[in-house]
């Protein structure tokens, strides 16, 4: 069952914004170099506008491409060894839709008026759910996002799951869930994973206050969350204001990526959150626009001020792939205050000081060696002001 994903780290595509389906396969190899070897990619069905309002979900988005250039970005990621994972949006769809009446809830979608709720208590929507997913597994596809999985009842991907697994036993299945019980919705839908939340707002929220008992107390629910699935763990997405721009002090950027690449999950980076790419999310018409924009037609013509980001992911990308272990261990704070923090997960311990001055971590073994740090390597128990370092003994 899906043994890969606990190697899967996701470099996140909101397509109609990026731009067509062969301009994405052009950027395999930068998101490769990276250290991701999975696309995880927003909608791509033909819909009315921004992909999540369906109007066929057996037909590409023209403004994407076509079947054609779907079989190509397919065929090119898989000669680089990228995973594909789809967005499945199975809860509502467009006004322009069509389907019987009785599919219909007769609702709007979170009042969005452009958004027709699916009945899922009616059969021949389960049938229609179940054609979908099997249908683009079959066309390469590895697995699914579920959008808002946490708008429909879990039994009902319980059942569509229970059709799908025997014909695709290594399709992975990650569902939408902003809050709520995570581990019963993963017991009752079957679904092999949530999308984190939790700790992304941990994460943002512990170093804009200053307070990692915060992020303590996330992580010892996330370390509770594993034996049921490996969550997506993630700084950023299609709907929330970029992490470049959610943090206070640009100091502590580093920090976050740090957090994500050494704390147990399947890692999603938000394409753009590589190169400090800022947008902030507004709830307004066309709010999210500047959290979705369009990508360069090069690498050539991004801006010198993002690639030192780009590094870093990289190379903390490359610490996570030498301690395959993280994926499943859980982590635990070794010391905590306020504004300092040791995290131990497996043979690593994170240090992370937004305090303004240095700061001294105690019980730090004696021959504990610094492999990566926010400055260059002096005495391993002691981290500058806002600064973070990785250490092993």
């Amino acid at each position: 069952m899906n043994s890969w994903i606990e190697h899967a780290i996701w470099w996140h595509v909101y397509p109609l914004g990026f731009g067509r389906l062969t301009k994405i396969t052009g950027w395999l190899d930068y998101e490769v170099e990276l250290g991701a070897n999975g696309l995880q990619l927003g909608p791509i069905f033909a819909s009315e506008s921004h992909g999540y309002d369906t109007v066929d979900h057996f037909r590409i988005d023209p403004r994407l491409g076509d079947d054609a250039d779907f079989d190509a970005l397919i065929a090119a990621a898989r000669k680089k060894g990228v995973r594909v994972l789809l967005d499945g949006v199975f809860n509502h769809v467009g006004r322009g839709f069509q389907a019987p009446a009785h599919w219909f809830t007769g609702g709007d979608f979170e009042g969005h008026s452009s958004l027709r709720e699916l009945d899922h208590t009616q059969p021949e929507v389960l049938d229609h759910v179940v054609r979908v997913m099997d249908h683009w597994l079959e066309r390469g596809a590895d697995g699914w996002r579920l959008d808002a999985a946490y708008a429909v009842d879990p039994a009902f991907w319980k059942a569509a799951l229970d059709r799908v697994r025997p014909k695709h036993p290594d399709a992975w299945f990650v569902g939408e869930v902003i809050h709520g019980d995570y581990r019963a919705i993963l017991r009752d839908s079957g679904l092999d994973a949530l999308t984190q939340y939790e700790l992304w707002k941990a994460i943002w929220s512990s170093l804009n206050d200053g307070n990692f008992f915060e992020l303590a107390w996330a992580l010892e629910r996330h370390a509770e969350l594993l034996p049921a699935g490996l969550p997506m763990t993630f700084l950023g997405n299609h709907d929330v204001t970029r992490i470049a721009s959610k943090l206070d002090d640009p100091r502590h950027l580093g920090h976050a990526i740090a957090i994500l690449c050494t704390v147990a999950g399947v890692p999603s980076i938000y394409y753009g959150d590589e190169q400090a790419f800022r947008g902030v999310k507004e709830e307004r018409e066309g709010g999210d626009d500047e959290i979705r924009p369009a990508f360069p037609d090069s690498r050539d013509s991004l801006s010198p001020l993002g690639w030192p980001t780009y590094r870093l992911y990289e190379t903390l990308i490359g610490l996570r792939r030498r301690n395959p272990g993280i994926a499943h261990s859980p982590t635990t704070a070794t010391h905590l205050t306020n504004t300092a923090v040791a995290l131990r997960t497996g043979s690593l311990t994170l240090l992370l000081n937004v305090g303004d001055d240095e700061y001294r971590f105690p019980d730090i073994a004696p021959g504990a060696q610094v492999l990566e740090s926010s400055e260059p390597a002096g005495e391993p128990a002691l981290v500058p002001a806002h600064g973070w370092s990785v250490l092993t003994w």
